[in-house]
């Protein structure tokens, strides 16, 4: 009798520590996953913010240009900026947007 139960018992122990490794291991591929889309997001959001700061900030930009382009750039003004089509054997401009006054 004793050796039936201890037949019972550990077999039930290796069951247990079967069942109790392979949700170990579901755990573990899901934190694995979890930790890898919080990387991928947490770079996307450094390159979002990196992104915003620079266009965002005109002072900035123009901090930039000063100490980067000396007289390289110059502010174009938005109504001159027209878009360049091609249809066919026809070159159409477009102006990208429109005077408010009119």
């Amino acid at each position: 009798m004793k050796r039936i139960t201890l037949i019972i018992s550990i077999i039930i122990l290796i069951l247990a520590t079967t069942f109790t490794k392979n949700s170990t291991k579901k755990i573990d591929k899901e934190i694995f996953n979890l930790r890898e889309d919080i990387r991928f997001l947490t770079d996307q959001y450094e390159f979002v913010l990196l992104d915003y700061n620079f266009l965002s900030s005109p002072k900035k930009l123009h901090e930039y240009q000063k100490n980067y382009f000396e007289n390289e750039l110059i502010p174009i003004d938005i109504q001159n900026v027209n878009q360049i089509e091609f249809n066919d054997k026809e070159i159409v401009i477009k102006k990208l947007v429109e005077n408010s006054e009119n």
